[in-house]
């Protein structure tokens, strides 16, 4: 019932809506279709998807097309 985002922080004015997938395997296009699906339900200046785990190059090319930040396993720990 979360509507595609998990989670809504407002920084410096934006409202950012956050969609987290703990995953074994690789987070796939679904994920960004419920970020982007997010963003108009919510009215969110920007989404991202954050994974311990991977994104298939599919889910990558679509989080270019729409404009979702995406977070795998390697930018957590280097943000972290």
């Amino acid at each position: 019932g979360d509507q595609g985002i998990d989670l809504i922080v407002e920084k410096n004015g934006q409202k950012i809506g956050i969609q987290a997938k703990c995953y074994s395997g690789v987070v796939g296009n679904s994920a960004i279709q419920e970020a982007v699906a997010g963003k108009n339900f919510y009215s969110c200046d920007k989404v991202m998807v954050i994974t311990n785990s991977r994104f298939t190059k599919a889910a990558i090319t679509l989080a270019k097309t729409n404009d979702v930040i995406l977070w795998d396993r390697d930018m957590l720990k280097e943000n972290l």
